[in-house]
Formats: C-alpha cells, sequence, structure tokens
C-alpha cells in the first residue's frame, strides 16, 4: 500500500501509547484495565477501518482515549446517580425520594453486617421483622398496630385480599384512580379478590349512596385520597370521619388510601395543606395506607397502620410474605422515621422537605452563582440566562400546587436541533445532567442541586468538552 493511507495507518499509535497517556488514567481507575484495554482496541480497529476507505489524519493517542472514554461510559449501567435539574422533585422517573444521610448510613450498616432482622435479642428466639418499626410507626400515627410491606400498591392489595376476597368493596366513583404505569384501582381490586362496587358518580357522592351498597356480602368500604388530580366544581364527598361512623355501623372496615402519606402538617413549611396520617387515624379509618418515597421522603415502603386485630389478620395473609421488606429497606425506614421524632430539625436532615421548602430567593441565588461557570463549560453556541420557573412536588401529591423557582435557561444560537443534542449529550455525561426542554430553551430547574453537589455539577459539565 502507498499514499496517505499507508502514512495514516503507520501512524495508528499503539494500544500501549494510548494507555500510557494521561487521559487514560481516569478510565483504568473507574473501568479497570481490561475493559479499558478492550475499549481502546475496538477504537483502534474502527479508525484503521476508516483509514482504508478514505484517506485522513490519523487520530492522536489523545482523541482515541477520549473515543474510548465515550465508549465505556455508553457501557455504564443506567441506573446510577444523576442530578435532577427536572423541576420535580418526587420524580418517579428518576427514583422519588432522595434519602436522608442517617437512612443511607443505616442501609450501610445493614449491608455490611449481620442484623437481628428476625430474631428476638431478649429472648434469643425467632422475632418478627415488623417489630423493627411497630412502635414508632405507632407513635408517629396514633394507631394501635402497624405493618409494612414493599410498596403502597401492595399495601391497598393485600387489605383488600385480607377483608374483601369473595367479597364486595365498596367506593366512590371518583375515588377509581389511576397512577403511573396504567395502574388502575379497579384492577388492583380484581386481582384482590375483591367484588368492586361503585357508588355515587364522577364528581358527587353521598351518605346515603354508601349506606344502600352496604350489605351482609361487603367486606369493607374503601376512601382513596385523589392525590394526583382534583375534581372541582359542582362536587360532594363524604368525609373520612362520616364515612368511618357508616361502615361502623354495617360492621365492616374502613380503608382509607392516603397515597402520598405525610407525618407532618406540610403548611408548616410554607407548602400546601395535605391530610396527615394521625388524622386519618383519628378520623375513625380502621385502617389506612400510605407510601414511603413520596412526602414521608423514605426508601419505598408501603404502611398499613391501624386496629390491632384487623393488623393480625393481614399479617396472617400469605401475601404478606410475598410483599415484605428485606434487612436494607428496614433498616433505612427505621432511620428515615426516628427523623420525624425531631420535628425542629426535620427541614434540614431530611432531602425530600428540604428540597421542596428552599425558597426562591435561595434557588436564584445559586442561580445567578452558576450562570457564568455553566455557560463557559456549555459552549459559545448557546445563552445562558438566570430565570423564574415553577417546580412540581411529583408522585401524584399536590398536583395543583407549585413551588416558585428559578432556572438556568440554555437557548442556543442557532437551529433548535442544537438544544436538543445538548440535551442528549448532558443525559450521556458519567453523571448525567437531565433538565426540561420547553419554549424554546432547556431549563435546568436548581431546586435539587444542593449547594454541596455544586462543585461535582460543574465537574460533570467539564466532560461535555471531551464527550465524542
Amino acid at each position: 500500500m502507498s499514499g496517505p493511507d499507508a502514512t495514516s495507518l503507520r501512524n495508528l499509535p499503539a494500544v500501549a501509547a494510548v494507555l500510557a497517556t494521561a487521559e487514560v488514567a481516569s478510565l483504568l481507575e473507574r473501568h479497570g484495565r481490561a475493559a479499558t484495554t478492550e475499549a481502546i482496541r475496538q477504537v483502534i480497529d474502527d479508525a484503521r477501518d476508516a483509514l482504508r476507505l478514505s484517506p485522513m489524519e490519523a487520530p492522536s493517542a489523545t482523541d482515541i482515549a477520549q473515543r474510548a472514554r465515550g465508549l465505556l461510559e455508553a457501557r455504564m449501567p443506567g441506573l446510577r446517580p444523576l442530578f435532577n435539574l427536572t423541576g420535580t422533585v418526587l420524580h418517579t422517573n428518576l427514583g422519588r425520594a432522595v434519602l436522608a444521610e442517617a437512612a443511607v448510613e443505616a442501609a450501610v450498616e445493614a449491608m455490611r453486617h449481620a442484623v437481628a432482622l428476625e430474631y428476638d435479642l431478649a429472648s434469643g428466639v425467632r422475632g418478627e421483622r415488623d417489630n423493627h418499626l411497630r412502635s414508632l410507626l405507632c407513635e408517629l400515627t396514633g394507631a394501635e398496630d402497624a405493618t409494612v410491606v414493599n410498596n403502597n400498591a401492595a399495601a391497598v392489595l393485600l387489605c383488600l385480599n385480607t377483608f374483601a376476597l369473595g367479597r364486595e368493596a365498596v367506593v366512590s366513583r371518583g375515588e377509581l384512580i389511576e397512577i403511573g404505569g396504567a395502574f388502575r384501582m379497579p384492577d388492583i381490586m380484581a386481582r384482590a379478590g375483591a367484588k368492586m362496587i361503585e357508588v355515587g358518580t364522577t364528581n358527587r357522592t353521598h351518605p346515603a349512596d354508601y349506606r344502600d351498597a352496604l350489605n351482609e356480602r361487603s367486606g369493607l368500604v374503601l376512601k382513596v385520597h385523589t392525590s394526583n388530580y382534583r375534581i372541582q366544581g359542582f362536587t360532594a364527598e363524604v368525609g373520612a370521619r362520616e364515612l368511618a361512623a357508616i361502615a361502623d355501623e354495617a360492621g365492616v372496615p374502613l380503608l382509607n388510601d392516603l397515597g402520598s402519606g405525610s407525618l407532618v402538617d406540610l403548611s408548616r413549611h410554607g407548602l400546601a395543606r395535605e391530610p396527615t396520617v394521625r388524622e386519618a387515624v383519628a378520623e375513625g379509618a380502621r385502617l389506612v395506607t400510605f407510601s414511603g418515597d413520596k412526602l414521608l421522603g423514605g426508601p419505598q415502603a408501603g404502611f398499613i397502620v391501624g386496629d390491632r386485630d384487623l393488623i393480625a389478620c393481614i399479617n396472617r395473609n400469605p401475601l404478606k410474605r410475598a410483599l415484605r421488606v428485606d434487612k436494607i429497606r428496614l433498616a433505612a425506614i427505621e432511620a428515615t422515621l426516628n427523623l420525624y421524632r425531631d420535628p425542629d430539625r426535620l427541614a434540614e436532615r431530611l432531602p425530600t422537605l428540604r428540597f421542596l421548602s428552599r425558597s426562591h430567593a435561595d434557588i436564584e441565588a445559586q442561580a445567578r452563582r452558576l450562570r457564568a461557570a455553566v455557560a463557559e463549560r456549555i459552549g459559545d453556541g448557546f445563552l445562558v440566562d438566570v430565570g423564574d420557573c415553577h417546580s412540581q412536588i411529583g408522585s401524584g401529591a399536590l398536583p395543583l400546587d407549585t413551588l416558585a423557582s428559578a432556572a438556568l435557561s440554555i437557548r442556543p444560537l442557532g437551529s433548535q436541533r442544537t438544544l436538543e443534542h445538548l440535551a442528549a449529550a448532558l443525559r450521556a455525561l458519567p453523571r448525567p445532567v437531565v433538565g426540561r426542554v420547553g419554549d424554546g430553551a432547556l431549563q435546568l430547574d436548581l431546586r435539587c442541586l444542593a449547594d454541596a453537589d455544586e462543585d461535582a455539577f460543574l465537574a460533570t459539565l467539564a466532560h461535555l468538552a471531551r464527550t465524542p
């Protein structure tokens, strides 16, 4: 072979030469020698094929190292840390609640060591894993007893299967909710073996509707908090206290599904008020279900609190074992619930509440602090400015309420396709950055960017220049 192709091929650096570059040191540390060497060989092979097809200058060892980085980062697991700058605090697709440090530490300790999961240290005999949470949940909710399963949908399923298997479950037509992933309440009732009895209309349900539907075939009355939508206008619903009395008269329990479920009055922290679990218990519901990873700010879990005899029935259901949580999650849940025993410091220690209660002024100041550095890393093809926006709570909680926030607004100086490429490049970073695109700009809402994470955020953006 002669000509520029032969020269270029001879100029291709060897694998050893690329491995010796400074750029590869971090790849070796992060991915290991075997994976890094394989990626470099693949890049060199691809470059060799390209040179044979078309005369061009051979890539340098540094160029090959950068391309190898792109290959390695593309192979990284999808379940890795990212920056949630979407403006949705409890983003279901991004894992919902960020755990408190106390919960993270407790989970790590449970992973590292054997723990008394189902072992009574005092008596030396088998114990129950729910005992680690029972007293805490009762203290925080005012309920007689409590149990825990892997999420709130499982909690509702378990209650329905325990008390309405082969029987009727009475529910208002206006509360037949659908949540993410096409999960519908009628479907879960059917899977639980309950016959759904709808009462009232979409917008109005009255006490007589429930009384007329209750009979000897009734297993329970279900009330569902419509946490992810609101029906407004000409409406009527039966409050939990009155409905509990109606259910008691018929001799069946009221199951009040709060969905997101809050253990504190959120209005103390400048947020719209949501019914608390303690209030639902006090209103007379025999069973109350709620989530662990939404407004509560903990790991994914479903809690059932209520009357002692009903919780005992639930724990005897064979499904309970199939829906139980492991030691890692139990440790994180316990640590999270313990934070609620110190309400005065809750907002500073629980990330979910800290993010939700951040002031607009604080977020705007952070945006102005970061604007110049972000603009430098994004490059000359974009205009980066600070703008007002509105955050959402997410995960179906308080759907009509938004939170005043501030964002870094990135607008392309050229084609809108450039903006799409930038958004894709940000998602492809070693620690992805996920924002939202709208009104011709990429908005990076900083509500969920802690001050302590600013340096890591800017360091991540520095990789943009090296993204192939």
